[in-house]
């Protein structure tokens, strides 16, 4: 039997509003400060910040169409298309890494003047947003992969912002150029542990592991001290979207259990898994003793 759910509340979808209108002025201040001050560092994390633009874009639109009702073909509705969007935006981040990468490369080999000054303002003004970023997204990142997504970039921004900060001032206390693209593969490299972490959040989903944070030797030990509950097999429990998972399993169940009504049993197994995992949306096949003999074994 199944439950209904919710998910995607508006509290999130502003966050989401809010956070990309920041983040699009800080890109917008950012672009003109590196251009102006010639920082790749500030163009490097102005790139970062482009992900995140794209990446909020992305999410906005897909919370959008998760809202759209279910059908008899698509059963879960769009919900899966947030995964899919936290995937791209992941994408992004790698190939942001890259370019950043090249770029301090070449830069390396023959170091471009940089305005130190003008470096230093941007990038503070840069780090200010970034705060209010965070303080905006912080509540709902444990509920929403791309929520999650969008607060580790603010993250990575913020990082980024001190980074170019530090070299600001190292470039006007040596005169040393290079500092400047070193800054920039600081950014690079804070970037791509935050890409990863979300990329194999989302391979997770998709591949449908089951969640990090149930156990289902602990649904076993929790069925098995019931009762009328004789065994436990084929249990599979994935991940629809960000917070909501689903679990399916076959229950064996006493004969005399069974006699006294179906009912009871399915609203015991259901509570406890609402009650004890958090599990709103699940499929529970009940099985007599003489039907399941010899059957349980077949899959764990």
């Amino acid at each position: 039997m199944g439950s209904g759910h919710s998910h995607g509340g508006g509290d999130n979808r502003t966050r989401l509003v809010w956070a990309l209108a920041l983040s699009l002025t800080v890109l917008v201040i950012e672009v003109v400060g590196g251009i102006r001050s010639g920082s790749l560092a500030l163009l490097a994390d102005a790139g970062h910040m482009l992900t995140d633009v794209a990446g909020l874009l992305i999410a906005l639109a897909a919370m959008s169409a998760g809202r759209l009702p279910s059908t008899s073909k698509k059963t879960f509705g769009y919900q899966r298309l947030e995964v899919l969007a936290a995937g791209v935006n992941a994408c992004f981040l790698f190939l942001v890494a890259g370019w950043i990468g090249f770029e301090a490369w070449e830069r390396w080999q023959a170091p471009p003047e940089v305005a130190s000054g003008s470096m230093l303002a941007f990038a503070s003004v840069g780090l200010a947003a970034n705060i209010v970023g965070l303080l905006l997204l912080r509540k709902g990142a444990s509920g929403s992969i791309n929520i999650k997504g969008a607060y580790l970039e603010m993250w990575g921004d913020l990082l980024g912002s001190l980074a170019v900060i530090i070299g600001a001032i190292g470039i006007a206390a040596t005169g040393w150029l290079r500092i400047d693209p070193v800054v920039s593969v600081l950014v690079a490299v804070m970037i791509l542990p935050r890409a990863w972490q979300l990329l194999r959040e989302v391979i997770g989903i998709l591949i449908e592991s089951t969640p990090d944070d149930l156990d289902l030797d602990s649904v076993r030990v929790h069925w098995l001290s019931k009762p009328f509950v004789v065994s436990v097999h084929d249990m599979h429990a994935w991940t629809i979207t960000s917070g909501v998972p689903v679990m399916s399993a076959h229950v064996v169940v006493r004969d005399d259990a069974l006699a006294r009504g179906l009912g009871p049993i399915l609203e015991d197994l259901r509570g406890c898994l609402d009650g004890h995992f958090s599990i709103e949306h699940s499929t529970i096949q009940v099985e007599p003793e003489d039907l399941a003999e010899g059957r349980e074994h077949l899959h764990p």
